[in-house]
């Protein structure tokens, strides 16, 4: 009660938590970012937040899988700890929750879009999500228990009903909204309204599209996510997911259909095959994007005309980076940087500073202390993370972490191996502990950005491999990891 108090007069009344959380969304895709898309494929609105507030550089995962990321924003608890450790998990939703905690301090909680948990959401005042996946075009939610049929695009439907719910809530509460996206997770089939965006040009092709993995363990050799052999037809497009209404597949297929057949004609192969692949991946994730984007806009606007702008935090950010044609790749899961690291950007008028721009090692661990922290409550004492809160003041806590631990669990997805690892954002040091593998690597992330040299057997290094093992078996001891 005193922490809460001490919070409403310093800060004010409890801030409403709006946060906005998409799916496989690399850094490389928000122009924010800087990144070799910023100019080809803007986002004016997620600009916008990072403009009028503070844009994280190191936000970094700790398992970069879809479920066992949305379980730690959950719990604020490495996928030990919360149970999640692969999406084959299913969610105890009898544990310790951030919309647990948060309607105890008088919050209205909801969750609108992907859950991808199996099971029922708790916690939350008022729930509908999308079984599994889900698909995008006319979606169904699970909505308070019944199933609810839409027709539309799913980007769309989901802001339609998260703007639904904060037109109809509480007013007197603050609310905390989980507005989650199934875009721009693969399959990807963009809206009607951008199927031809980006026709008329060729998107750069990334430096390591054709990665050989020469430089590295076998670990990265052996995946099964390459856009040049396993990106499959369905994420082609060259056939559908969804099921569409008469009206939506004729306009849809009309688009792809005559492309479609330009390119079987081709019989293309070898490197003119991948180079397709990667055109028509890496446009239709951009269009996914950008109904993202676009729906991001409404959010925003909406609180612009309904006046609460100004006590709203908007915190958006993905549940894990993604390739998009680095080393030839299309999916997540790995350590390496385009996997580890999610955006992160943070709107809150009055409070941080804008265009703030910070360069501290975050991670999705620091999510929940965070949403608790800003609603008055003390993060609980089982939490592994840190809040955010004074970072977003312009302050560097004490004791910041210095390095990161990351640990992956599913053996086999897009045959990427059980692997873990340390980082400090300048030098990364990995294991891959399984037996046919029994392998380190060990990266020099200033010189070799993108990741080509494994170090581990390079004597010039023995010292810093070293000093980064002892760090690996603290943060294993700190984080309760059984060896």
């Amino acid at each position: 009660m005193f922490i809460c108090l001490w919070l409403n007069s310093l800060w004010g009344k409890q801030p409403n938590i709006l946060f906005i959380f998409t799916d496989d969304h690399a850094l490389n895709a928000i122009s924010a970012y800087g990144g070799p898309l910023a100019k080809i494929a803007p986002t004016p609105h997620l600009d916008r937040i990072a403009k009028e507030g503070m844009m994280f550089n190191h936000c970094l995962v700790t398992n970069s899988i879809c479920a066992p990321s949305r379980a730690v924003v959950l719990t604020g608890k490495y996928s030990h700890l919360n149970g999640q450790l692969t999406n084959k998990n299913v969610f105890d939703g009898s544990q310790q929750t951030v919309p647990k905690l948060l309607k105890k301090q008088g919050y209205q909680t909801a969750i609108v879009g992907k859950w991808h948990l199996k099971s029922t959401p708790t916690g939350f005042d008022h729930f509908e999500v999308l079984k599994g996946q889900g698909q995008y075009y006319n979606p169904m939610l699970f909505t308070n228990g019944k199933n609810t049929n839409h027709t539309g695009y799913t980007t769309d439907v989901i802001t339609d009903q998260a703007l639904n719910w904060l037109e109809n809530r509480d007013p007197d509460k603050p609310f905390f909204l989980m507005c989650q996206h199934k875009a721009p997770h693969g399959k990807w089939e963009p809206a009607l309204r951008h199927l031809n965006e980006f026709d008329d040009m060729e998107i750069p092709e990334p430096p390591t599209l054709f990665d050989d993995y020469s430089g590295r363990s076998p670990a990265s050799a052996r995946h099964k996510m390459g856009i040049a052999d396993h990106i499959g037809e369905k994420r082609l497009m060259l056939s559908y997911a969804s099921k569409f209404t008469p009206e939506q597949f004729k306009q849809f297929d009309n688009a792809f259909r005559p492309k479609n057949e330009a390119f079987i004609n081709a019989k293309l192969t070898g490197k003119e095959r991948t180079r397709w692949h990667y055109q028509r991946y890496i446009k239709n994730y951009l269009r996914c994007v950008k109904a993202v984007d676009e729906n991001i806009g409404r959010m925003l606007e909406f609180l612009d005309k309904s006046k609460l702008s100004e006590n709203t935090i908007v915190i958006y950010s993905s549940d894990q980076g993604f390739w998009l044609g680095e080393h030839g790749w299309f999916d997540k899961r790995w350590m390496y940087e385009e996997s580890l690291h999610t955006p992160l950007l943070v709107r809150w008028p009055k409070k941080i500073k804008p265009s703030s721009k910070n360069e501290l090692l975050v991670s999705n661990l620091d999510f929940a202390p965070t949403f608790l922290d800003l609603a008055g409550a003390k993060p609980t004492k089982d939490m592994q993370g840190e809040s955010l809160l004074p970072i977003f003041k312009g302050n560097t806590p004490k004791h910041w972490r210095m390095t990161h631990y990351y640990h992956y669990y599913e053996a086999g997805g897009h045959g990427v191996p059980i692997h873990y690892g340390v980082t400090d954002g300048k030098q990364k040091l990995i294991r891959f502990p399984d037996n046919t593998l029994n392998t380190w690597e060990f990266f020099d992330l200033q010189k070799d950005p993108m990741e080509m040299k494994n170090l581990y057997a390079e004597k010039s290094q023995t010292a810093d491999i070293e000093a980064m093992k002892k760090e690996l078996h603290r943060l294993r001891k700190l984080y309760k990891i059984e060896d």
